[in-house]
């Protein structure tokens, strides 16, 4: 399993959740976040606190081995709009899972 977790810009979620939708991924968890990349948060328009900070949204999805790259290649193409500050993807191998409700484990879970 692979854990996709996508930082993307927050006019971006519902073409990124139509699009993932499209090839199946029906999963998913966002959050809201704060970050910069390397245009140290130029432009940012936050209160002091997190000056130079952006808002930005955490996009995370677990899915089989086999659908990651259909699903990250989904992300870049809804998220994608050619401008500094689009985002990032990052993924990692997930080793296990559990269903709380039922105590089921594996690839079952996702």
């Amino acid at each position: 399993m692979k854990n996709i977790e996508a930082i993307i810009r927050e006019d971006r979620l519902d073409a990124v959740r139509r699009a993932l939708e499209e090839v199946g991924i029906n999963g998913m968890t966002i959050t809201e976040v704060f970050g910069r990349g390397q245009q140290r948060g130029a432009g940012a328009q936050i209160s002091s606190k997190r000056a130079n900070f952006i808002p930005k949204l955490r996009l995370d999805v677990v899915c089989h081995d086999q659908d990651y790259q259909i699903a990250v290649q989904a992300i870049i193409r809804a998220a994608r709009t050619g401008k500094i500050g689009d985002g990032k993807i990052f993924i990692w191998n997930v080793d296990e899972a559990i269903r709380i409700r039922t105590g089921e484990t594996g690839e079952p879970v996702v």
